[in-house]
């Protein structure tokens, strides 16, 4: 029988995780916004949302993981570990996402962004040298018809999306694939929390200088013209649509396990999608309801093919157990969970 304060944690988990993933889906509308009404640049936002964030992260893992943050910093193999995941995981991974918005829209971005999950899939079978399992297959067929529907509107003939919004969509599934696998060590012996605080300040470092990057020709980078609305929403990407969003998700995790968190992550491209229709207003066809339908489903089918070998794995490798929990060893579910997909990780 499940006590009654097992029940409340695990509610409280269910809540924490689909908040958090509810904001990450606020902070593409929030992206959107910005393009729709100022004259603002991608590069702009993720340095503005990666250093506000990163700097929060940091306070916080100084108040309570002082110690870990140190040492990590200390450790030469961790710090160009953390160089190359803050700039080609994190960075690389804001920058397409955002910039994919900037071309499309935040609902269809964030789509895009779960082809993520493919490239993982793929990749984890190719170096397993396992074919994927059924669910798997299909969860990939779900996501090719998806991404056809979104593309196409259902005419092989025609591109619907502009070309530079399908690359930059690619292009950001391909970098969530490497923020995802890249990390693991880095996770197991650090914790998730500290590696992507510190890995947020690295990639917003890398941002600045990309943003910066106009004057070394001579130009002056350029600071965008925004009311105090503007700015209010720059905030909100940083504060509520970063920080805690990955704070409340990650501890939703840490209370209700990797699974069920990986699965209440899909809360993510639905709330990105109710937030551009209703807020924004972005009309959406009946072929990219479909889509996004698929994708959806293709991220529940995947995550729950690869947790059923995951929980086998974790029951029987003891010495798998992290500081902050169960470390996958799951193949797709194992490197899924870690990160929850896009923006999701391992509490500690």
């Amino acid at each position: 029988m499940v006590s009654k304060g097992n029940r409340e944690r695990f509610f409280l988990g269910v809540a924490c995780a689909l908040a958090g993933g509810a904001l990450w889906g606020f902070s593409g509308a929030c992206s959107q916004y910005l393009f729709a009404n100022y004259d603002i640049e991608a590069s702009f936002i993720t340095a503005a949302r990666m250093l506000g964030s990163g700097a929060l992260f940091l306070m916080l893992l100084l108040a309570t993981r002082r110690e870990r943050l140190f040492a990590m910093l200390r450790d030469r193999v961790s710090l160009r570990q953390l160089i190359v995941f803050g700039v080609f995981g994190l960075f690389a991974c804001q920058f397409s996402y955002i910039a994919s918005i900037g071309c499309t829209n935040a609902g269809t971005a964030t789509v895009l962004q779960s082809l993520g999950t493919v490239w993982v899939m793929l990749s984890v079978c190719a170096l397993a040298k396992k074919p994927p399992r059924a669910g798997e297959i299909i969860g990939l067929v779900f996501a090719l018809v998806a991404t056809f529907l979104i593309a196409t509107q259902g005419d092989p003939s025609s591109l619907s999306l502009p070309a530079a919004g399908l690359a930059w969509g690619i292009a950001n599934s391909l970098a969530v694939a490497i923020y995802i696998m890249y990390p693991k060590r880095l996770m197991f012996v650090w914790g998730t929390l500290p590696t992507t605080g510190v890995g947020m300040v690295i990639g917003g470092i890398g941002a600045g200088l990309v943003w910066a990057a106009p004057a070394a020709w001579g130009d002056a980078a350029t600071v965008p013209s925004l009311d105090a609305m503007g700015w209010l929403v720059l905030a909100a990407i940083a504060v509520l649509g970063t920080f805690a969003a990955f704070t409340l998700y990650l501890h939703g995790v840490a209370l209700v396990g990797p699974v069920t968190g990986s699965l209440l992550g899909a809360m993510e491209p639905v709330s990105a999608t109710v937030f551009a229709a209703l807020w924004l207003g972005t009309s959406f066809t009946g072929y990219d309801w479909v889509g996004f339908l698929l994708m959806v489903s293709m991220i529940l089918l995947v995550s729950v093919a690869g947790g059923k070998e995951n929980s086998q794995e974790a029951a029987a490798s003891p010495e798998m157990q992290g500081p902050g929990g169960p470390v996958s060893t799951g193949r797709i579910h194992g490197l899924l969970q870690q990160t929850g997909g896009t923006e999701k990780g391992r509490l500690e």
